[in-house]
């Protein structure tokens, strides 16, 4: 031994290390070994096995005998674990034991040891590792009391109780997205408005001293809450179809559109500032592709347990906008943050539009009813282990407008492309702004066939600046300048189109430019000009659940290709089509061989016989149900 320290100085040094790390390594062994332990003991026991396998229904049933039975399920002290789960009851699974002072000093010391022998080994490699584990254990250790307040119990209802980098992970992401804002559980006054687009329905804002219209009254009327935010597109686009079918009914008094981001205050700016990392991320996977995209994909399929944990944990900051609503009172959310909210102040009748069709806790809302689009969705969710009372099947979250022309829009493609007219596409841009290339690249491969009358473009850039530019200069370098297409900038001018479209006008130029000041129009045009689209290209989003023909362009999330699957098999779209090249030769195929659209069309009329479109129909239906208890 005495041979071995007089070796010299660096071999003194290491063993100085070696000593630290047995002393204070064990937090990161402890911490491991605590969470395998936490995920093998915490098993959900499996259901018994059925003596027939139910057959999967193959037609949503009607409101009368789906929902005649159920009940308001955010009861106060319920329990929010499944009669299928084994987990104790009350276990947190966290040791007592905190080593965060220890691993700082075994830190401070390899840091000390190196800056004064010039060791490498101490100063570059264990002062960080050991800096890193203190960092982890202090944010581990903040996780039992950042959820000791809360109204969901997510440890509970997804049967796992989180590990050590788990807990980390939920306290640092909480950190990043919520900074110093502090958690309250007070009520912004909400104000309403008469809607300046949609006839019939209210939109809420802050309610401040008369401003902001007037004030909210649900208490003495029968209304409806449509809770979402604006991110991206699809999320207010399956808002305003809910509407469209709710105001529609004579059961509600006062349909509310609340968008959370409408409601100036601090709690909105914290979700503008996820928006802004999102519309971020989506744009640069699309236009970079590669690592990038790869890297974006996997972190929109990696909505697990976790994901539910964080979100919930930013959805408690957000009760102030939804405690001003009386709590008896519906909630549709089409936005998880929306229900999990709503969930979090005590609503008892909330609604939760499940979007995509990937199975994911994230887009689940506990103590919630959770309507599903698709079967394969809905029974991937129960095995999952979302509770049989929390979760049914609907339908497709469609616009009450579409639903009600599909056969006579069908068959007015099916003669189009029969007859020899010009296929007509309808090419939008989501909220995100996303898809640039692809779209442009798109749209220089159908130069000849557009200048040849052979195609007819409706491309709608929405509100985003930079779209409208991009598409601008690829039409000019098409050798389409300004007096070569048609520019649309207001929802009327979106109504008239198609108008003359459906009675079997044709527009007066090739490309028709759909470009607006504000979101409404750029949100609303899409939909309205899809009865006369015989085409949609589109990435597989919320559109993809849209009955028209579609053409489902590279994806922006591996989570949406799960959507191009459900309308392949349903029959009213393709699978994504992730090149370019590719995409045009599937149009070709169209427009050459009318066969192919008229059996997308006759797909989409048998689907609706069945109700695979009528979601939104089923959800409003639901809310009257609650209503009445």
């Amino acid at each position: 031994m005495m041979a071995f320290f007089g070796r010299g100085r660096v071999a003194r040094i290491a063993l100085c290390a070696v000593l630290l790390a047995v002393v204070c390594a064990p937090a990161v062994v402890v911490a491991k070994e605590e969470e395998d332990g936490e995920q093998a003991e915490v098993v959900r026991a499996a259901p018994a096995a059925p003596s027939k396998p139910p057959a999967a229904p193959s037609k949503p049933p009607s409101a009368s005998r789906r929902f005649k039975k159920v009940v308001a399920t955010n009861k106060p002290g319920r329990s929010w674990k499944s009669p299928a789960c084994n987990m104790p009851a009350g276990k947190s699974g966290m040791r007592k034991l905190r080593l965060t002072e220890p691993l700082a000093a075994a830190s401070l010391a390899s840091l000390a040891v190196g800056l004064a022998t010039g060791a490498l080994i101490p100063a570059l490699v264990l002062a960080p590792a050991f800096a890193a584990s203190a960092f982890l254990e202090t944010k581990a250790a903040q996780y039992e009391k950042l959820v000791e307040d809360n109204t969901i119990n997510v440890d509970e209802y997804t049967c796992q109780s989180p590990g050590f980098m788990a807990r980390a992970k939920v306290a640092i992401q909480y950190s990043l997205s919520v900074g110093d804002h502090k958690r309250s559980v007070g009520a912004i006054p909400l104000g309403v408005e008469e809607s300046t687009t949609v006839k019939g329905l209210k939109t809420s804002q802050a309610y401040n001293g008369g401003k902001g219209g007037k004030k909210l009254d649900l208490g003495s009327k029968k209304g409806l809450v449509i809770g979402t935010i604006r991110m991206g597109f699809g999320h207010h686009r399956i808002a305003y179809s809910t509407a469209s079918w709710a105001l529609e009914d004579a059961g509600f008094d006062q349909v509310v559109f609340h968008d959370l981001l409408n409601v100036e205050s601090p709690e909105a700016d914290l979700i503008r500032s996820a928006d802004k990392l999102y519309s971020t991320g989506s744009r640069l996977a699309s236009e970079i592709g590669g690592p990038v995209e790869k890297l974006w994909g996997s972190l929109m399929k990696s909505g697990d347990e976790n994901a539910m944990r964080s979100t919930y944990q930013m959805a408690e900051q957000l009760r102030p906008l939804l405690n001003g609503i009386p709590k008896d009172t519906p909630i549709i959310a089409t936005h998880c943050l929306v229900g999990l909210a709503a969930v979090a102040c005590g609503f008892e009748k909330v609604i939760n539009l499940v979007i995509d069709n990937y199975a994911q806790w994230f887009v689940i809302v506990p103590g919630a009813i959770n309507l599903v689009q698709g079967p394969t969705n809905f029974a991937a969710l129960q095995k999952m282990g979302v509770p049989d009372a929390e979760i049914r099947l609907a339908g497709h979250w469609c616009p009450k407008d579409l639903v009600d022309n599909i056969e006579v829009d069908c068959v007015r493609r099916t003669e189009r492309a029969h007859s020899g007219k010009p296929l007509r596409l309808l090419i939008p841009v989501g909220g995100a702004g996303a898809q640039k290339s692809f779209v442009t690249s798109l749209l220089k491969k159908l130069k000849e066939p557009i200048l040849a009358g052979k195609i007819q473009v409706l491309l709608n850039a929405g509100d985003h600046a930079h779209m409208i530019e991009a598409f601008v200069e690829t039409l000019a370098s098409m050798g389409i300048t300004a007096k070569d297409y048609k520019t649309i900038d207001s929802i009327a001018g979106v109504h008239e189109i198609t108008k003359k479209l459906i009675k079997g006008g044709e527009p007066t130029h090739a490309v028709t430019l759909f470009a607006f000041p504000d979101y409404f129009p750029a949100v609303a045009a899409t939909d309205i000009l899809t009865r006369v689209a015989d085409v949609l290209v589109t990435k597989p989003s919320e559109l993809a659940f849209y009955p028209v023909p579609k053409l489902h362009i590279r994806r922006v999330g591996d989570h949406e290709a799960f959507s191009a699957l459900r309308a392949s098999e349903l029959g009213d779209g393709t699978l994504e089509i992730r090149e370019v090249d590719e995409a045009v030769q599937w149009l070709d195929l169209m427009r050459r061989n009318p066969d192919l659209l008229s059996t997308f069309n006759d797909q989409i009329i048998s689907n609706n016989r069945q109700g695979v479109y009528s979601g939104c129909k089923q959800a409003v239906e639901l809310a009257l149900e609650l209503a009445k208890h």
